[in-house]
């Protein structure tokens, strides 16, 4: 390895150290009293090492909201629509999964106050749909109504998420899953074939 690898490696080390203690702190602390210092005493790192890799605690806040929303991207490019049970609760088993353990998501989806995240989601939202809508082999007008199906099941998994998280994860995440699926398989898929 040459001091490069060895520097960049370092710095991915220290970056994701600081993300997961920001998600460590969150489950103690009301992300407006988060401070450079929980993070840094819980990363195990100094003050300076933080400013390396961010200039505040909003933009530490940005990088987590961009993280999220890769990582959401991430499990749905895994999500082949298909009529089977089985795959479709096994997707959202995973969402639901990622939901719970990610308090920085959970709080997003929970309070009024995720608007910059959910703009940005659904702005890469309508992205995600309008590139799978254009490789449909199908004429224009069904390929509309197709990208207003996608929206729908974005929509309402987003909305079965914020009611599940509001009620503190009260109904276990296999039976959210099983909702999401026949939500879907019941509901959207259908008009999406």
């Amino acid at each position: 390895m040459n001091n490069l690898e060895i520097r960049d490696e370092r710095y991915s080390v220290a970056d994701e150290a600081i993300l997961d203690a920001f998600l460590l702190v969150l489950k103690e602390k009301d992300i407006d009293k988060i401070t450079v210092s929980d993070i840094i005493k819980k990363a195990g790192i100094v003050r300076s090492t933080f400013y390396n890799h961010f200039e505040n605690i909003p933009a530490l806040i940005v990088a987590m909201e961009d993280k999220t929303i890769q990582d959401i991207f991430s499990l749905m490019e895994t999500f082949q629509a298909k009529n089977d049970h089985d795959i479709c609760k096994s997707y959202f088993l995973t969402l639901c999964n990622y939901t719970m353990t990610n308090p920085f998501l959970a709080h997003l989806i929970r309070n009024p106050r995720g608007n910059s995240f959910f703009e940005k989601a659904m702005t890469m939202f309508h992205q995600y749909v309008t590139n799978i809508v254009q490789d449909a082999s199908s004429p224009q007008q069904n390929k509309t109504e197709y990208s207003y199906m996608i929206a729908s099941a974005i929509g309402s998994t987003l909305g079965v998420l914020h009611k599940w998280t509001r009620e503190n994860f009260y109904i276990p995440p296999d039976d959210i899953a099983e909702i999401m699926t026949k939500i879907f398989i019941s509901g959207i898929l259908p008009f999406m074939q």
